[in-house]
């Protein structure tokens, strides 16, 4: 509740409650306003751009998180707003340079001018959880040092992040009890699903293993370039990468001026992003421009620079190929095929009727269909049919958020960079590229070959398991065995009905208590001047309402 009154406090102090007109929070924020001074004249005079970048670096890097998102959908937002989300990029407040050198120094166990010939205690950027610094490696067998840059932590970023944390985790505990559909929605999951993906920020030395696989894998690449980890200069704290220098993919009169060719650039983008998914499974999953430069020396045959790895995201196999396999779906209107994937993948019950689901995602694709192919936004696509199928008993995968979400990003960028990109065309041949390569008759028979040892341990047993099997169907001794969480939630369940029973039961027990001692009383005991029996039917009471509250 403190959380959440001081993020109503911020709203309030940047003068942002217009922008909660018609919604639940305005009646919330209306009942603050008379205990919240009002904004300086400074504040106000400021446009509304700015006030609500300054009220989300206020409110700390979840916050700054959700700002980088929308500063990459101009298609959703006006200009002003996203013009100044982008600051959020990487232009948020620094911290003390003396404070990160200090830092620096502790972590790494050394004085600055031991571990570095020159470090520039002026960051280079600042970003929601940690900032940059230039600095150079000393020279060493006659060669210079290497240009490098080190990132660093804000100091108690865990501590102002784990107090957002309790609120989601506050939030989605209510919903959870509230809503009708929680075990769809499965609100405790996604913030469980953003706390790891926070604590994946938070630890630096894992952002550089993420970026060493990441450059093995598009090492060598004409269309992505990965910097390298220094891995002596790195720690949970401080991380020490190869310098690089680049333009943001959203600066359009640099990358102009650079000479770049913005079409070949954009449809590149799209490529990456799909290939990342699908064929190496281990994409970047905080891609906003900041975080994506271009390298100007590379005008005809342009690529990516990739920075900030701390958000990386995978999927599952079988999530990967029920995914392809939708999109796939999409790209040919094969409706019917979408409605089978749906239930195939588990993401929806086997009960639910293919037809109806089947016209379902027709109405929602098919009024793409009628416009032209670069005005579709297959993200936006993708999530309608989400929401849609939600109706449907849709179970919400927080596993895949994180790619709708880079998804969005991506085609904002892509648009941005070519107002014309025809996404579907780009991607569609990548991913019947790669499904033919990963379900080819070579693959599979390398697969094969990798699990052949597993195989070939186990099937001495095999035998013998099944001959046990055989022999417990013939003397009707089968034994059925079931873990799943669908008993152990049913288990809860009956738990907590046995828990508001017993309560109910107290609760109207001391409901009659208090009647008996009531009628008996006449003037009787009394506890600080109330009646004994108001006392017990109060207790008895506020017992029943808790035992009727909803529980799962």
């Amino acid at each position: 509740m403190l959380r959440a009154t001081r993020i109503g406090r911020v709203l309030l102090r940047y003068r942002l409650d217009d922008l909660f007109d018609d919604t639940p929070a305005e009646r919330w924020l209306r009942l603050m306003r008379p205990f919240v001074p009002g904004a300086s004249r400074e504040i106000a005079a400021r446009p509304r751009g700015e006030r609500l970048r300054l009220a989300l670096q206020d409110l700390g890097p979840i916050f700054v998180k959700f700002g980088q998102i929308l500063s990459t959908r101009r298609d959703l937002l006006p200009p002003d707003i996203v013009d100044e989300l982008a600051l959020l990029q990487d232009q948020v407040a620094p911290f003390d340079g003396a404070v990160a050198r200090a830092i620096v120094e502790r972590e790494l166990g050394a004085g600055i001018d031991t571990l570095f010939a020159a470090f520039d205690t002026v960051p280079l950027a600042s970003a929601s959880i940690a900032q940059v610094h230039a600095a150079t490696l000393p020279a060493r067998d006659g060669t210079p040092g290497r240009e490098v840059v080190v990132k660093v932590l804000r100091p108690d970023v865990e501590k102002q992040i784990a107090g957002d944390i309790a609120l989601l985790n506050t939030l989605a505990s209510l919903v959870d009890r509230a809503h009708p559909n929680a075990d769809k929605i499965r609100p405790r999951e996604i913030v469980a699903e953003i706390e790891n993906t926070l604590a994946a920020e938070l630890d630096l030395q894992r952002e550089g293993a993420n970026a060493s696989v990441l450059r093995r894998f598009w090492l060598d690449s004409p269309d992505l370039y990965v910097p390298e980890p220094i891995w002596s200069h790195t720690t949970q704290r401080v991380l020490t990468l190869e310098r690089v220098r680049g333009i943001n993919s959203d600066d359009i009169a640099a990358l102009d001026a650079a000479g770049i060719d913005r079409k070949a650039l954009a449809a590149k983008g799209v490529r990456v992003f799909y290939t990342q998914v699908f064929r190496d499974n281990f994409f970047h999953a905080d891609a906003h421009a900041g975080n994506i430069w271009v390298d100007p020396a590379r005008q005809d045959n342009p690529r990516f620079i990739a920075l900030d790895f701390g958000i990386m995201g995978q999927l599952s196999s079988e999530d990967q190929y029920y995914l392809a396999e939708n999109f796939m779906a999409i790209f040919n209107k094969d409706y019917r095929r979408i409605a089978e994937l749906h239930v195939q993948a588990g993401w929806m019950p086997a009960t639910i009727r293919i037809d109806e689901l089947e016209a379902a995602a027709r109405a929602v694709c098919e009024p793409y269909f009628t416009r032209p192919l670069s005005e579709i936004s297959l993200g936006e696509v993708l999530g309608k049919l989400f929401r849609t199928a939600q109706r449907y008993e849709l179970t919400l995968q927080p596993q895949l958020i994180l790619l709708q979400k880079t998804l969005l990003t991506i085609e904002g960028i892509g648009r941005l960079l070519d107002p014309k990109i025809d996404i579907w065309a780009v991607a569609r041949p990548v991913l019947e590229r790669i499904l033919v390569e990963r379900y080819s008759p070579q693959k599979l028979a390398a697969e094969f070959r990798k699990r052949l040892p597993e195989i070939v341990t186990q099937a001495p047993e095999m035998p013998r398991l099944l001959h046990a099997w055989l022999r417990q169907q013939v003397e009707g001794r089968h034994e059925l065995r079931m873990r799943s969480r669908d008993i152990v939630e049913l288990t809860q369940t009956l738990k907590s009905m046995q828990r508001r029973v017993v309560a109910a039961i107290l609760g109207v027990g001391l409901l009659i208590v208090a009647a008996v001692l009531y009628a008996l009383e006449a003037g009787g005991p009394a506890l600080l001047g109330v009646p004994l029996s108001s006392w017990v039917a109060g207790v008895g009471g506020l017992w029943a309402i808790l035992a009727a509250l909803p529980r799962r």
